[in-house]
């Protein structure tokens, strides 16, 4: 996300750059378009992550869940079979 954050920023400064030094010849054709599509990626990103860390919250509540009840819980020697996903952050 920071590397698209970056990404637009520097794509800004170069348009104002342009705008003010060679009158918007470089970026008046496709500076709308270049725009939208690192707009759209952060988008699809910040879902994506949201998606991400609903899911990680769900499966650290079942693990919660299966820890308050013990061995009696259904299903809880399967999971135990089964390798954890750890999140990087």
């Amino acid at each position: 996300m920071f590397v698209w954050c970056a990404l637009l920023f520097v794509l800004g400064i170069l348009a104002f750059m342009d705008s003010l030094l060679n009158y918007g010849e470089i970026f008046r054709m496709i500076n709308s378009v270049i725009f939208m599509l690192v707009a759209l990626g952060l988008l699809v990103r910040t879902s994506m992550k949201i998606k991400q860390r609903t899911i990680e919250n769900l499966v650290d509540r079942v693990q919660q869940l299966e820890a308050i009840l013990g061995p009696s819980a259904p299903g809880a020697t399967e999971q135990s079979k089964r390798p954890v996903k750890q999140s990087i952050f």
